[in-house]
């Protein structure tokens, strides 16, 4: 019979492997699953795997989808390595992208180019102030983060519907419910022509390469995750606890917001209902398949755009739904949980007793 038997301590290999083993695992699965649905799952797996990969253009779109995705996560990952379990990163998106559209609103042809500046700050300003009701609420009631973070996501998303549904609808707009097309200046810069990668792809390159700094070579980082991995420790070194939620809240909600405001100001170029696109869910995913360490993330937002991809893909091509994507992410998250069983645990064989 199986038999899980505990390691007398933390395997290294598996803590790399566990992530490769679930998307096999996710793979496999999916596989069955086109079978199941009369489809061809090989050419399943190439408009996941392939056709986002095949092009210039196709990896451009790639890079489109997985920089709010490694931006969230990266500001995540302060939070999880500090024990803050921050669930309402899609909240402080939507927040930062209503803050920049709003800054956007404000310009015209004549408007100087400070207005990108503005932009993007008005989107970590507003993303930081949303995660900070949650910090507020848990430093002064005590109150859950999990569920404090979470709620705040639909009152966002009310918010967002409110004003582009009233005040800010465009009057030209035909009764659709979304500002008018932000100007031109406001276009945040694209990285070449042809192509919708933005600076936003440099912006979160550059903040995986300062968390990894933060993180590993400073005292700061260092004394953040003292205090998510061992609280009592971190009080009789004298790290303040308080100083850590704060820190790991605002620096995601701040991450949230920029990605906000560079989709807003970027691809999406107007606040529509749409805006809410999930990445501040799937960038949980995203932290946890990238094992929290700036380079992880890197490869698994890559992973998790193919998926947002593919999903599209799918239902173009395949005549599948949507919503194959959320099942695709869904698959990878729990058979990563289960597979991270194997990091404090190794399976064993024993005979049964006759």
């Amino acid at each position: 019979m199986l038999k899980l038997e505990a390691r007398p301590q933390p395997s290294p290999l598996w803590t790399f492997g566990s992530p490769l083993l679930a998307l096999a695992i996710t793979v496999l699965i999916g596989v069955c699953l086109f079978v199941a649905l009369g489809k061809d799952p090989v050419r399943g797996l190439q408009v996941f795997f392939w056709e986002p990969i095949k092009s210039p253009y196709a990896l451009g779109e790639l890079m489109v989808k997985a920089t709010p995705l490694l931006i969230i996560a990266l500001g995540l990952a302060v939070c999880f390595r500090s024990n803050v379990w921050n669930i309402g990163a899609e909240g402080q998106f939507v927040i930062g992208a209503v803050a920049a559209g709003g800054v956007a609103l404000l310009a015209d042809k004549t408007t100087g180019p400070w207005i990108i500046p503005a932009i993007i700050a008005a989107g970590v300003l507003g993303g930081m102030l949303w995660a900070g009701i949650t910090a507020l609420l848990r430093d002064r009631f005590n109150a859950n983060e999990i569920l404090v973070s979470l709620m705040l996501v639909y009152v966002a998303d009310m918010v967002l519907s409110y004003l582009v549904f009233g005040p800010w609808k465009d009057p030209q707009g035909y009764n659709f419910p979304q500002t008018k097309t932000f100007e031109a200046v406001t276009q945040v810069p694209r990285l070449m022509s042809g192509s919708r990668v933005s600076i936003g792809l440099l912006i979160a390159l550059a903040g995986a390469a300062a968390l990894w700094v933060f993180l590993f070579r400073t005292y700061a980082g260092f004394a953040q995750q003292v205090g998510g991995l061992a609280p009592a420790a971190a009080r009789y070194a004298g790290f303040s606890s308080r100083k850590a939620l704060w820190v790991a809240l605002l620096t995601s909600g701040g991450a949230a917001g920029l990605a906000g405001a560079l989709e807003v100001a970027g691809p999406i170029g107007q606040l529509t209902p749409y805006v809410p696109a999930g990445y501040g869910f799937a960038a949980i995913i995203v932290a946890f398949v990238g094992r929290l360490h700036p380079a992880g993330m890197v490869c698994s937002a890559i992973l998790m755009s193919m998926f947002y991809i593919g999903g599209e893909l799918a239902q173009s091509r395949l005549g599948l739904p949507k919503s194959l994507t959320g099942v695709f992410q869904g698959l990878l998250l729990f058979s990563l949980l289960a597979c991270d069983t194997l990091i404090a645990y190794r399976i064993t064989f024993r005979k049964g007793a006759r």
